[in-house]
Parts: C-alpha cells; sequence; structure tokens
C-alpha cells in the first residue's frame, strides 16, 4: 500500500483529503499543519507520494517540497495559492490542483503519480538485474 504524506494547515481539508485517500486504498502519513513537523517526519519516513498546500503554518512548502523532490517523492500541490507554471517547472512532475478541488480528484492525481513512479522504477532496472530477480 503507498503511503501519502499530507500537509494541510486547514484541519477539516486535511481530513477530506485523508478519508479519500483511505477509501482509494492509500495509506497516510498526517496531517501536518506545518512543514517543520511534515520535514521533521520525513526524515525518519519517506512517503511514496506527497500532497502539500503551499501555505502552511510556518510559511510556504518549499523547503518541504524540496525535500521531496531530492528523494524523487511525486508531488500534488493543491492550493489556492499556487503558480501552476511555476511549480510545474521547478518540481517537473509535479501535479498542481486549485483550491477547492473534490478530493477525489486529488486521490486521482496521485493514484495517477503513484503509478508513474512505479513505471519509471520498472524502467529503470536492467536487463541482467531482472533476469536475477
Amino acid at each position: 500500500m503507498a503511503k501519502v504524506l499530507v500537509a494541510e494547515d486547514e484541519l477539516l481539508i486535511a481530513m477530506d483529503i485523508i478519508d479519500e485517500l483511505s477509501a482509494a486504498g492509500f495509506g497516510t502519513m498526517g496531517p501536518f499543519a506545518t512543514r517543520t513537523q511534515a520535514l521533521d517526519y520525513c526524515r525518519t519516513h519517506t512517503p511514496d507520494c506527497a500532497v502539500l498546500d503551499v501555505r502552511l503554518q510556518d510559511g510556504d512548502c518549499f523547503p518541504l517540497a524540496d525535500y521531496l523532490a531530492e528523494h524523487h517523492v511525486p508531488i500534488v500541490f493543491h492550493s489556492g495559492h499556487a503558480n501552476r507554471g511555476a511549480l510545474t517547472e521547478r518540481y517537473n512532475n509535479a501535479e498542481v490542483l486549485p483550491k477547492p478541488s473534490p478530493t477525489s480528484q486529488i486521490a486521482t492525481a496521485v493514484e495517477k503519480l503513484c503509478k508513474s513512479e512505479i513505471t519509471q522504477s520498472v524502467d529503470a532496472i536492467s536487463p541482467h538485474e531482472a533476469a536475477r530477480a
């Protein structure tokens, strides 16, 4: 089961996202209202994907997003303060959804990114490694 980190400072929205992700078969980490809490957690736990609000209680999410990107964790940005062009330029494979978006749309974006990540991982396996597996 893929684990999805949720960083969202509005508790009701965070719970709706977590409920939808759980119903779609994902495990969840969080919700985290601050990037500091989420970064601290990520230093010992690596999510398979992340849903991030751009503005969190302690500032914008970019230090967290940078950390996740460095660790090849796909990101769905869900924010009313997102510049789609700037985000997709900085985070190549990110999905950007405006707030509000239906939680089902967020879950669909997470599923798409998780499948893409699995495909990329399989493609990265050399024929020699595959023969040994």
